[in-house]
């Protein structure tokens, strides 16, 4: 077992989820793809594939438990606003198989990284989609973002493609109480949720959000 494996499994343990083995190699695969585009396409400012492993996988790894509670087994349809390399919703996909995940990016060399990924990897639940969060309608159950923009500008910018009685699940750092503050008044923060990422003593915290009744 590799050095990475071996991390990836041991930090899944401690975030108390079970993956199959088809999933972590998934998960490895979708790192090494991330690590062979970045080299030409700069999808993220972290090199060094330890470091990848902790601060991107692991990362995006930590929603996966809190995500499953809120689904509860429904097969809903996620947006990942401002996604990157995927992060978090390749790896939400490739966990989640029920959920219908798009990954939207207005950078099209992001979101063409995104519709190979999913193509090499057989990711059947993950599309790329190269556009501004602001003119996609959806309607999606939950929309999440993973360090994409203030918690004001992703709640407005995203409205339009909430489902109704959908929510916001937005991965910060530490608790953003002044980001909250400036919230719309028609937003309602339900639960402010904290994380703990196997590898790095960093604060994280996940900011449900939805609109207010």
């Amino acid at each position: 077992m590799s050095e990475l494996e071996e991390g990836l499994r041991s930090g899944a343990g401690a975030l108390g989820l079970d993956l199959s083995d088809e999933q972590v190699q998934r998960l490895l695969a979708h790192l090494g793809l991330l690590a062979k585009w970045n080299k030409v396409y700069n999808l993220t400012a972290v090199r060094d594939p330890r470091e990848m492993l902790v601060q991107h996988l692991l990362d995006s790894l930590a929603v996966i438990a809190p995500l499953r509670r809120h689904a509860a087994g429904r097969a809903l349809k996620l947006l990942d606003v401002g996604s990157g390399g995927g992060l978090p919703g390749a790896v939400i996909a490739i966990c989640c198989p029920e959920l219908d995940v798009d990954c939207v990016d207005a950078v099209g060399k992001k979101a063409a990284f995104i519709q190979q990924a999913a193509g090499q990897l057989g990711i059947a639940n993950l599309r790329g989609v190269h556009a501004r969060v602001e003119t996609l309608h959806g309607p999606y159950d939950v929309i999440c973002s993973r360090a994409f923009a203030s918690l004001p500008d992703f709640v407005v910018w995203s409205s339009g493609a909430l489902a109704e009685d959908g929510v916001w699940l937005a991965m910060k750092g530490k608790h953003p109480a002044q980001e909250i503050a400036e919230l719309p008044p028609q937003t309602d923060v339900f639960h402010v949720e904290q994380l703990t990422v196997p590898g790095t003593d960093a604060e994280r915290c996940i900011v449900w959000m939805r609109r207010s009744r």
